[in-house]
């Protein structure tokens, strides 16, 4: 006789520092995950109460007072389902980055991460002790493993769950995105599973922190180096899947019910990219409270693409477009990006910044006398536009979106505020 598991991967945007609205998010979506998917268990992703990466917050000494009240209010809602909660837990004066096993109002278990990220975007071991040992609990007849992150690029952690007999991994993670950064956790996840010798349940976090954007695309993974779920890329949500355990599977080791099998289709490279970009943009206007955006719309293909981004991330009544004519524009510019501005429906004014650069030049007659004209008369440009969308964005909450592209950073050219 086999017994199925609902386990529930939940695939959540939660916002850096929001603790009250995350803990309400994690309640809600156990809820939900209870309701619409009878799940036996639902796993949220590394440091869902705080947000990831919280940084500086965690040196905060208010925060170990609202986290463990977070986690009295999680308690208190008796919630008929297993959560696994990844927090900042603090323990014998020390911080831990961590993750809790709840039934209801119990306590099951507690990891503390072992290998701790400091390289590119990664900073952990300024604020977090290293963990160092491994956390196997039995639940629903067999014996699950939990692990954090970066705990499954090194062979360590996986070998230590193999070694207390672990039947499954669940792995939680704050993974952002980069091009090819799929395959990469693919084929690191079927390496480790087949080490384990056991399946591995991978929850990602989604959405967008300053310069960071979480991909999401969780998944689970068989020993025998198969692909079996894999959920949508930048989307939010719960994703379950059931395992059957029974003497069918020989060693005790969970198997993939049929019904759960799923894989989302991979986005084009180009799509991927796209859809971060918006997913980032969204998520730091709406996080940061920003009303809308704002940029200059010149008619060329920077602009227009920066444009189109800024629609799709908020919708056209949050997007205002600037065309600022000089003296040197073309009227083919000029058509373009009312054209533009026309066909997504957003706002579009037109400001010429002739008369405030005659003001600009006049002002830096003296100084500039006995010069050839050269680069910094063409810079004034861009900076006399700058001063206009600054303003605007100062008077009306607006962000401000750069429209420069991969040449111009890579030799290093950029206008300061323009």
């Amino acid at each position: 006789m086999t017994q199925k598991i609902n386990i529930v991967m939940a695939q959540i945007n939660f916002v850096v520092g929001d603790i009250e609205g995350n803990t309400n998010a994690i309640i809600r979506y156990a809820q939900e995950a209870i309701a619409d998917h009878s799940g036996d268990i639902i796993v949220f992703p590394e440091l869902s109460l705080t947000g990831y990466p919280p940084e500086d917050l965690l040196l905060r000494p208010s925060l170990e007072i609202r986290v463990n009240k977070a986690l009295a209010r999680i308690k208190a809602a008796q919630l008929a389902i297993v959560c696994v909660i990844g927090y900042p837990q603090h323990y014998q004066g020390k911080l831990f980055n961590s993750l809790l096993v709840l039934d209801g109002d119990k306590e099951l278990g507690n990891y503390q991460k072992q290998c701790l990220p400091n390289y590119q975007v990664f900073d952990e071991r300024r604020y977090f002790e290293k963990g160092n040992s491994a956390c196997v609990i039995a639940l629903f007849g067999i014996n699950i493993a939990f692990t954090i992150c970066e705990d499954m690029w090194e062979a360590e952690p996986v070998d230590q769950a193999r070694v207390k007999a672990a039947d499954l991994m669940i792995n939680i993670n704050a993974s952002p995105f980069h091009m090819g950064k799929q395959n990469q956790r693919q084929n690191l996840l079927f390496k480790r599973s087949e080490e384990g010798g056991f399946p591995i349940v991978y929850v990602n976090l989604v959405g967008g922190q300053d310069e960071l954007v979480f991909d999401g695309r969780s998944m689970l993974v068989q020993p025998s180096g198969k692909l079996q779920y894999l959920a949508p890329a930048f989307s939010e949500g719960l994703f379950s899947v059931a395992v059957e355990v029974g003497p069918s599977s020989g060693t005790g080791i969970g198997r993939i019910s049929a019904a759960t099998i799923d894989i989302a289709q991979a986005p084009s490279a180009e799509a991927e990219v796209y859809h971060s970009l918006v997913l980032g943009l969204h998520d730091y206007a709406t996080k940061n409270r920003f009303g809308g955006v704002v940029l200059g719309l010149s008619g060329g293909i920077d602009s227009a693409l920066t444009l189109a981004i800024a629609v799709d991330a908020l919708g056209k009544d949050k997007v205002k477009a600037v065309m600022m004519p000089f003296a040197y524009t073309s009227s083919l510019s000029l058509s373009a990006a009312a054209e533009q501005a026309q066909k997504l429906g957003v706002e579009y004014s037109v400001i010429s910044i002739e008369e405030i650069y005659e003001s600009f030049m006049g002002a830096l007659s003296s100084e500039f006398s006995g010069y050839e004209v050269d680069v910094s008369e063409q810079n004034l440009q861009a900076r006399c536009r700058g001063v206009l969308l600054m303003a605007i964005s100062n008077k009306k909450g607006l962000l401000v979106l750069t429209t420069g592209n991969k040449s111009e950073i890579a030799v290093g050219y950029s206008t300061l505020y323009g």
